[in-house]
């Protein structure tokens, strides 16, 4: 599978490359079918969008550190920490354990995740799914 993308790339073009907009962003990385399950709620590629526009309203910048990472054939799996900086000036960090199911041409047809806050206030708990 040539070209399959990854979280970093996904996490880097969704959050912090803001020369990009979000439907951009996501056409690149996601399927049209795409559906996540974060931290046990299902949201489908509008939803996820609308989330990604969210992030993008309370990030300012940051970057993802990959831990691990695993693709076997159509399947996906990685261990990721987000570390992000708010327009308020905090900081924020969430590890994230990932399952994921590509597409032939390699973009994210599925995504289940599992998040939690490493670095962040008591309001950034659910930044994850936050919309």
């Amino acid at each position: 599978m040539s070209g399959t993308t990854s979280i970093a790339a996904a996490l880097n073009d969704l959050l912090f490359d803001r020369q990009l907009d979000v439907d951009s962003a996501v056409t690149r990385h996601f399927a049209d079918g795409y559906r996540q399950r974060t931290d046990g709620v299902w949201s489908d590629r509008t939803e996820f969008a609308a989330h990604i526009t969210h992030l993008r309203d309370v990030l300012v910048g940051g970057h993802v550190e990959v831990h691990d990472e695993l693709i076997v054939g159509n399947r996906y799996a990685d261990r990721h920490t987000v570390h992000a900086s708010k327009v308020d000036g905090s900081e924020i960090a969430f590890e994230v354990l990932v399952f994921a199911e590509l597409t032939p041409d390699g973009r994210f047809q599925q995504i289940i995740e599992t998040t939690r806050m490493v670095t962040g206030g008591e309001g950034d708990q659910h930044l994850g799914s936050a919309r």
